[in-house]
Formats: structure tokens, C-alpha cells, sequence
């Protein structure tokens, strides 16, 4: 089954089946776009998604996917890290989220610490 799901002004395209849901696309919302009712929620993510990313002149920013609280920063700054590495836990909707290294690098600033409340898109840190 699919759905379109609507979460701060960005469309999330989501294919639920019995044991999963994938986001298989997601796109700036139209200001216009009506509604869509929300599906019921999914299963925990087995695997870790890594965190989007943005290049910007002064490194990557590593940015939270979603709202949440950061529970475990497990990075310090000038400390390499590899792709993959987890660098932050982020609970979100009672659901612990491991937000990992979107490529190798040096940590150039770390920008929240244990306990912040972060929103979508908000950086964590600069590699």
C-alpha cells in the first residue's frame, strides 16, 4: 500500500507492507497540497539511515531527519569518522534513530549535545 505522507512542508512517499514501510521519495510540498491521512505507524527500522547531508563551503552538514531528542552524542570535535559511523541517537516518536556519517571525514563542529531537542533539518554537526 502506499501513501503520501505530509510532514513539515516536505511530501514523504511511503510504501507500507506487513513487516515494513520504505520512503521511497521525498519532495518539497506544494503550498497548496491537500491533505493526506497518515498511514497507520510502521515497524521499528532495522537498519540505519543515514542522516541527509548537505556540502556547504565549510564541510558537510549533518542534519536530524525529523523532530526529536538527542539522546547519545558519540562524536567529538577533530575526531574521524568513517561513512556509517554513528555519530548521534535521536528518539523520535518513542523510537530510538541512529543518525550515522554520510562519508568519511574530520568532525569540524558539533552543534547539540545529550538532551537538546532538535527539529527536522536542524544541523548536528559539520564534517
Amino acid at each position: 500500500m502506499k501513501y503520501v505522507v505530509t510532514l513539515n512542508g516536505k511530501n514523504y512517499e511511503v510504501e507500507v507492507e506487513e513487516t515494513e514501510a520504505v520512503i521511497t521519495a521525498v519532495t518539497d510540498a506544494a503550498p497548496s497540497a491537500p491533505a493526506v491521512p497518515a498511514a497507520a505507524p510502521a515497524p521499528a527500522q532495522t537498519a540505519p539511515a543515514a542522516a541527509p547531508a548537505q556540502t556547504v563551503g565549510a564541510g558537510v552538514q549533518v542534519t536530524s531527519p525529523m523532530p526529536g531528542n538527542i539522546l547519545d552524542v558519540r562524536i567529538s570535535v577533530g575526531q574521524a569518522v568513517k561513512k556509517g559511523e554513528i555519530l548521534f541517537i535521536l528518539e523520535a516518536m518513542k523510537m530510538e534513530n541512529d543518525i550515522v556519517a554520510p562519508e568519511d571525514g574530520v568532525v569540524k563542529q558539533v552543534l547539540v549535545q545529550k538532551g537538546s531537542t532538535v527539529d527536522t533539518d536542524a544541523v548536528l554537526a559539520v564534517i
